[in-house]
């Protein structure tokens, strides 16, 4: 006679169809594998996302050193990288560790409320990835991981778990257990507070102790000065002659590199805080290997042919530079040279692509990249990524949050005035 307790039978009948109930499986395994690649792909992006809108020093700035479209800058200084000071990352590794949770401390609610936040999470994936690659025009590869370690969590709910065989969507993905639910927004409101404080303080630092300390690494700087062929392109003319400005930026970048286009907008806004101080060279330095040899990088085709197109006619320079940055992001593959093709006729510098002197011109403002010695063993010379900027004959190396940058750049006005604000304002 065999005795079944209560409930035994029910038991029995959900391990028929179970990611987690039915013993250590394979498919159990793969579930508290994608669970902790969820946590390490999420935690890489949090550490990102702080590393790149707040640097410590002015030694982090961000550039483009992989790809345009490969970049997690873009993600990073993006509206969406957080919400109320709360980076995305947090909320993916949440969902991570109720994953790994769930493996190891298995039950039908645990795996009935997991598999409802799956298909949540499946959508939001869905959502982000759209957003990055249709909008942004790039994709992180930190936030890929995340985006594959959730597929794959998400395969195996629909695959194995639990209610596969009930009918109807809601019968089979929307059966949480009320009290688990509770219990994770509790937790997970709880540290999103303590993230949301975090970010308060990193963000008020900006513009006490670390803003002190940036602008003296900026003055610790060794004087390289400006190139010795200062491009005629310029984005911002305060004076007739360069050096007349209180503010003289020569800016090394390439038309299709995002973290230029975030130093462009920096740029833009400097012109409407600081007006009538600034002078901004475009040095155009194209990251592509088919006019660029200072530097061993091949990163963006196409970057040639639209500097040729901006530099050709140098009345015309301002309008081609700002909407390039005006509808960014730029095409990819096959219709990039076709964008670029129209952007020559709308113009009129079309003949750009082909003019002996324009590219001549092009190629030997790029070859003032060789005249700065090299920052890093890795590369010949001083200029080896975009954005790099001589501030008033001191390189600085990548983009910075605009509070520092802005901070470098008053004080360089109130020193041309015959006064110093940080001595008295941020030393403190």
């Amino acid at each position: 006679m065999v005795v079944r307790f209560p409930g035994f039978l029910e038991m029995e009948s959900l391990m028929d169809r179970s990611l987690t109930l039915r013993g250590v499986t394979l498919p159990r395994a793969l579930s508290f594998v994608s669970g902790f690649g969820m946590i390490v792909s999420s935690l890489m992006t949090i550490e990102h996302y702080f590393a790149a809108n707040f640097p410590e020093t002015i030694f982090e700035g961000s550039f483009c050193d992989i790809n345009a479209f490969f970049n997690c800058d873009s993600s990073a200084f993006s509206n969406i990288s957080q919400i109320g000071g709360v980076p995305l990352g947090y909320f993916g590794a949440i969902v991570g560790a109720l994953v790994v949770l769930g493996a190891l401390f298995p039950s039908p609610a645990f795996e009935r409320s997991n598999k409802s936040i799956s298909l949540l999470n499946a959508l939001g994936v869905v959502t982000l990835l759209s957003y990055t690659v249709f909008v942004l025009g790039s994709l992180c590869l930190l936030c890929s991981g995340f985006y594959l370690f959730s597929i794959i969590s998400f395969f195996l709910f629909w695959r194995y778990g639990i209610d596969g065989d009930s009918p109807g969507l809601f019968q089979r993905w929307v059966r949480p257990s009320i009290l688990h639910l509770a219990t994770f927004a509790v937790v997970t409101g709880a540290g999103a507070l303590g993230f949301s404080h975090f970010h308060e303080a990193k963000a008020d630092a900006q513009t006490g102790g670390v803003q002190a300390r940036i602008i003296a690494q900026y003055f610790s700087l060794p004087e390289v000065g400006v190139p010795s062929v200062l491009s005629p392109f310029w984005a911002v003319q305060s004076t007739e002659e360069f050096a007349d400005a209180p503010v003289q930026i020569v800016e090394y970048a390439d038309l299709l590199c995002p973290d230029c286009k975030r130093l462009a907008d920096q740029i833009h806004q400097l012109d409407l805080d600081f007006p009538g101080k600034l002078n901004v060279a475009f040095q155009p330095f194209p990251l592509e290997a088919v006019c660029n040899d200072v530097v061993e990088k091949d990163l963006h085709p196409g970057a040639c042919d639209i500097h040729y197109l901006a530099a050709h006619d140098p009345g015309k320079f301002k309008e081609v530079y700002d909407e390039i940055w005006g509808s960014w992001p730029p095409p990819r593959g096959s219709e990039r040279m076709e964008w670029i093709q129209g952007l020559g006729e709308r113009f009129g510098v079309s003949d750009g692509l082909t003019d002996p002197e324009t590219q001549a011109l092009v190629q030997e403002l790029i070859q003032t990249g060789k005249e700065y010695e090299k920052t890093s063993d890795e590369f010949s010379y001083g200029i080896r990524s975009t954005p790099t900027m001589i501030i008033n004959g001191r390189m600085v190396i990548g983009t910075l949050p605009y509070d520092q940058l802005s901070a470098i750049i008053e004080e360089l006005i109130a020193r041309a005035e015959g006064e110093s604000r940080f001595l008295e304002d941020w030393a403190r």
